[in-house]
């Protein structure tokens, strides 16, 4: 998954989102966390496709990670609290960190598979000591 944060911390700095802020760890963060269940759970050689697109306004981002796989995201499609994770698990959590730290998240059908993403709104840049 380094790959996808440096994609994504590269993105946001084009975009003029602060580098290392708390919504540039929570982008990485969630980013890494689609990618992981991308490859965790599709099939086959297929590659992999991420997307991020800026929103209207002051609207934020988008992030989207597409694959071939058209089964939807089981945590993302319940409209039921999930039940707790087993404390003793190593996986099973990310859906749900997506769930909680994103502003909006979801999936949908693509002529290929299905697009799973989530949105972060736009923070305004914090001035450093020096800057005026």
């Amino acid at each position: 998954m380094p790959i996808a944060r440096a994609l994504i911390r590269t993105a946001l700095a084009e975009i003029g989102e602060a580098p290392g802020g708390t919504n540039g760890f929570t982008a990485e963060l969630l980013t890494a966390e689609l990618v992981a269940n991308a490859v965790e759970h599709t099939s086959g050689d297929a590659p992999l496709a991420l997307v991020i697109e800026l929103l209207p306004g002051p609207g934020g981002y988008q992030v989207e990670v597409h694959d071939h796989d058209p089964a939807p995201p089981e945590v993302l499609t319940r409209t039921a609290p999930p039940a707790e994770p087993d404390p003793w698990q190593e996986h099973g959590r990310g859906l749900l960190l997506i769930r909680a730290l994103s502003s909006a998240c979801g999936h949908r059908a693509t002529a290929h598979g299905k697009a799973v993403w989530f949105t972060l709104p736009a923070l305004p840049r914090q001035r450093g000591p020096q800057e005026p």
